[in-house]
């Protein structure tokens, strides 16, 4: 059994909640978790532990800002629109905080997105990114799932469920991010033109029937990223591939971590073929 240790954090002004998995040390190689629009620590599940024990990488996962047990983000919970390049920007100073020199970012949904523009900005610590469905610009189908989550919020049944993971911060995870993605402002939003300054390798997947996002989404990262990009179209896979598809997908996401810390560089050629 890996090592585990909670940590907290500041970074981005804010207490950050954190946990570290595997090996730890000012060298080791680490694979980052950023979770999706109401996620937390808890709902990756054993997914940062396994990949952590196959690849022999520690696992740093954290919760953002309004989420899991961090600082609570106040009434009435509302974030800007331009609250993921927001969070991109604090990526560098949890690096910081826990003392990772070389990374792998494995983002989900929103933290795909978050990922992408952190590796955007430049920063030598990343290696390479793993984005798990991931948004870079707003469609439909996007905005009919958040309509299809605000509903079950409203019943009742989605916010007992998010209260096991966020305890008093789910009304701000749910609310905080279900309003910006609903508002006017935020319908322009994409992030095209930043994926073409990322160098480092990209692994973009996506579930073929994600309600939350078309294969539109990975066409574009691989068609902008300027560094090595993959995709991978998983096929009867909804919005939560590294779940839903786990025998599939996280050897995959093995593979190309190892691949992207590897000393001499990313080669990537034993990538998954894109599907």
């Amino acid at each position: 059994m890996s090592a585990r240790r909670a940590l907290t954090l500041e970074a981005g002004g804010r207490r950050l909640a954190a946990e570290w998995l595997g090996p730890a040390g000012d060298a080791a190689p680490t694979l980052v978790f950023l979770h999706h629009g109401t996620g937390s620590i808890g709902q990756w599940r054993d997914v940062p532990l396994h990949l952590a024990e196959t690849t022999g990488c520690g696992a740093l996962v954290y919760d953002r800002y309004g989420h899991g047990a961090s600082e609570p983000l106040p009434p009435p919970y509302v974030r800007p629109p331009d609250f993921m390049h927001r969070e991109a920007r604090v990526v560098p100073e949890v690096l910081d905080r826990a003392g990772v020199r070389n990374a792998v970012l494995v983002g989900h949904s929103d933290g795909g997105s978050i990922a992408l523009l952190a590796a955007a900005a430049g920063d030598a610590r990343i290696r390479g990114v793993a984005a798990l469905a991931a948004h870079v610009f707003v469609e439909e189908k996007t905005l009919d799932g958040v309509t299809a989550a605000v509903a079950a919020w409203r019943s009742g049944r989605l916010r007992e469920r998010l209260r096991r993971h966020h305890g008093d911060n789910a009304d701000g995870a749910f609310l905080g991010w279900a309003t910006v993605w609903a508002s006017p402002e935020f319908e322009t939003f994409h992030i095209e033109g930043h994926l073409r300054r990322i160098v480092c390798p990209v692994l973009a997947v996506q579930g073929a029937d994600d309600a939350y996002g078309t294969p539109a989404q990975i066409e574009t990262i691989a068609a902008a990223v300027g560094g090595p990009r993959k995709t991978m179209l998983v096929p009867d896979c909804g919005h939560e591939p590294h779940l839903e598809a786990r025998g599939r997908v996280l050897p995959a996401l093995a593979r190309f971590a190892v691949d992207a810390l590897a000393p001499a560089g990313p080669a990537n050629d034993d990538a998954p073929p894109s599907t």
